[in-house]
C-alpha cells in the first residue's frame, strides 16, 4: 500500500509523534489528512491549517465513527501517557486508552477502512527479560510469556492482541509498531509528562542559567535505554503501515546508552559539567532495555538510524529556544555544540 493519494486519518494528531505524523503525510501527497485530538487546539504540539483539524474525544464510540468516516487508513496513536513519572502514577488512566482502542477498531471495521496503523511501546516486553543494565536486546517474541509493565503495558499488549483478533475475525488490516522511547524537538519537556532525553536537556539548561551546576538523575543512572529521534520514527511507522507485515515490529534504535552517559551527552553538547545527585526513590522504570532490529531490518531493509548525539544536539537547541521563548529566559552561549544557535 502507498498512501499518496489516500485519505489518512491520524487519532492522537495533537501529540507529539501525531504533529510530525501529520506533516509528514501532508508534505508526501496525502489526498486529505484528518487531524484528531481530545486537547483544545492551543495545546496540540502542532497544528497545520492544510489539515482537517478536529477536537473530539475518541473515548467515545460516536466521535470515533464521525471521525473514521470518509477516511481509508487510520493511524491510532491517541493515549493519555507521559515518561516515566506519569505511567508509574496513572496505571488506571494509561488502562483506559483500551477505550479508545476498541472504538476506533469498531469503527474502522464498520467504515471498511482499508488499513489500521497501531502504535505499541515496548513497555510490552516481560520485565523479567530487563531486569539487568546488560541487556540482551529484546526481540518481538519476546513479549510472551507476557510479564509487561504494570497499567500502560498491559493495555498496549492487550490492544495488540485486539488489532490481530480484529484481522483474523473482520479483515481489517492492521499494522502494529512497538515504540521504543522516541525524543525529538516538539516534545513535551517539563509538566511532568516528558521523557528522559528532554528532561536532561532542561535540567542542563536550567542548571547553566543559574549558576548552581547540580542535576537530580532518577535511579542510579546506570539504566540503559536506546532512544529514537522522531524523523527515524515517522520514516520506520510509514513503513511499517504500508508492508504486508502483520506481526507487530519493533521500531526503535539499537545505539544502547546508560542515563549517566545520556547525561554526559548532554553536558558536552552544553559545554558544562554539573554535580550529580541520584534519586533513588524517583520512577526509574526497567534496568535496561533495548530493541533488536533483526526482524524489521529482514522485513523492510531498514532500521532507525541517526546517531544519539546528533539527535540530542537538535533536541537541545529546540528545548532551549523554547525556554527562551515560554520562560523568558536568554539563550547566549547556552551551547558550544554545533548544532545549536548561541
Amino acid at each position: 500500500m502507498n498512501l499518496r493519494g489516500k485519505r489518512v486519518l491520524i487519532c492522537g494528531a495533537g501529540g507529539f509523534i501525531g504533529g510530525h505524523l501529520v506533516r509528514n503525510l501532508l508534505d508526501a501527497g496525502a489526498a486529505s489528512v484528518r487531524a484528531v485530538d481530545v486537547k483544545p487546539k492551543s495545546e496540540w504540539h502542532q497544528v497545520f491549517s492544510s489539515a482537517e483539524n478536529l477536537i473530539l474525544d475518541l473515548r467515545d464510540v460516536s466521535n470515533c465513527a464521525a471521525a473514521v468516516r470518509g477516511y481509508s487508513v487510520v493511524f491510532q496513536l491517541a493515549a493519555n501517557m507521559g515518561g516515566m513519572g506519569f505511567i508509574e502514577s496513572n496505571k488506571a488512566r494509561c488502562m483506559l486508552n483500551v477505550l479508545v482502542n476498541t472504538h476506533m477498531l469498531l469503527a474502522a471495521c464498520e467504515s471498511g477502512v482499508e488499513r489500521f496503523f497501531y502504535s505499541s511501546s515496548a513497555c510490552v516486553y516481560n520485565q523479567q527479560k530487563q531486569s539487568s543494565p546488560e541487556v540482551i536486546p529484546l526481540r518481538e517474541e519476546d513479549a510472551y510469556p507476557a510479564m509487561p509493565e504494570d497499567g500502560y503495558g498491559w493495555e498496549k499488549l492487550f490492544s495488540e492482541r485486539m488489532c490481530r483478533h480484529f484481522e483474523e475475525d473482520f479483515g481489517l488490516k492492521c499494522r502494529v509498531a512497538r515504540y521504543h522511547n522516541v525524543y525529538g524537538p516538539f516534545g513535551t519537556w517539563n509538566g511532568g509528562r516528558e521523557k528522559a532525553p528532554a528532561a536532561i536537556c532542561r535540567k542542563v539548561i536550567e542548571a547553566k542559567l543559574s549558576g548552581r551546576h547540580d542535576i537530580e538523575i532518577w535511579g542510579d543512572g546506570l539504566q540503559t535505554r536506546s532512544f529514537m529521534y522522531v524523523d527515524d520514527c515517522i520514516v520506520g511507522t510509514r513503513l511499517i503501515c504500508e508492508s504486508d507485515v502483520a506481526e507487530p515490529l519493533n521500531l526503535g534504535s539499537s545505539e544502547l546508552v546508560t542515563i549517566d552517559q545520556l547525561v554526559s551527552m548532554v553536558e558536552e553538547i552544553a559545554g558544562i559539567r554539573l554535580r550529580r545527585h541520584y534519586n533513588l526513590n524517583a520512577p526509574r522504570g526497567v534496568c535496561g532495555r533495548n530493541s533488536d532490529n533483526t526482524r524489521i531490518r529482514h522485513e523492510l531493509n531498514w532500521e532507525p538510524s541517526l546517531p544519539l548525539r546528533e539527535g540530542m544536539a537538535r533536541t537541545y537547541r529546540w528545548i532551549a529556544e523554547e525556554m527562551a521563548r515560554t520562560c523568558r529566559v536568554p539563550v547566549a552561549a547556552l551551547s558550544k555544540d554545533r548544532y545549536v544557535i548561541a
